[in-house]
């Protein structure tokens, strides 16, 4: 069973609060959901063994506060951590606080579940994928990815400029061979292949150049890019 939820370190205002969500989620833990973190390859600790779709009910009970969702990530839970993408306000999430998040991702779930919930949404996306492009840390890399596809598929206004732009970074970091980078790399260049025609067009032309690469990364990521970009069904979308 998990252990006793921490007591939060939030302001007494927001600890009745923060207690009752831990509590929550808590008593929605299951046997299923916790093997399911080690079944998808999510090092959470500590964590409940909570479903997303759980998590998003408590969300909708809370409703929006940034306040609320800093402290949520104060308690260090994952669940709770995973809850602030659907609690917090993208117009009050601040670089400085992407920036710390982001440091403390330490598995794909929470980094996946922010760049799609969150962060992408806010005023700094796109410079916070450069930024992070070329950081060192494996999971601050992936994020950076994995936000440029989030992106992709949520930013209705981007022009094609940007996105291609984005094709120049994910050629840059394809020799990254680190499993959690390399995953993200191609995710972004999947969605974005899958935009338009034009980027369609380019996606597919830098999938067949990394999948002939020497390096083992580049290689992977372009193959595996490949394996959807050239499904008949989205072919035929972009012809």
């Amino acid at each position: 069973m998990p252990a006793k939820p921490k007591k939060s370190p939030a302001e007494p205002s927001l600890g009745p609060q923060v207690e009752a969500a831990l509590a929550w989620l808590q008593a929605q833990s299951t046997e299923k959901d916790r093997e399911n973190l080690v079944r998808f390859g999510i090092n959470a600790d500590p964590a409940f063994g909570v479903s997303l779709a759980n998590i998003q009910v408590l969300a909708k009970s809370l409703g929006k506060s940034h306040e609320l969702a800093e402290a949520l990530w104060a308690t260090g839970w994952y669940e709770a951590r995973l809850l602030t993408s659907f609690v917090d306000e993208p117009a009050r999430v601040t670089p400085e606080q992407m920036d710390r998040w982001t440091e403390d991702f330490d598995n794909w779930g929470i980094c996946d579940t922010l760049c799609f919930h969150l962060f992408d949404r806010t005023p700094y996306a796109w410079d916070k994928v450069c930024e992070w492009s070329d950081r060192p840390e494996e999971f601050v890399k992936r994020t950076a990815f994995a936000l440029l596809a989030s992106l992709a598929g949520h930013d209705k206004k981007a022009g094609d400029e940007r996105f291609l732009e984005g094709l120049k970074l994910i050629e840059r970091a394809a020799p990254d061979g680190r499993n959690f980078v390399k995953k993200g790399v191609s995710w972004a260049l999947r969605r974005i292949g899958r935009r338009n025609s034009r980027l369609y067009a380019a996606s597919l032309a830098l999938s067949r150049k990394l999948a002939a690469s020497t390096e083992p990364g580049a290689r992977w990521i372009g193959k595996d890019a490949l394996r959807e970009l050239t499904n008949p069904k989205v072919a035929a979308k972009f012809a």
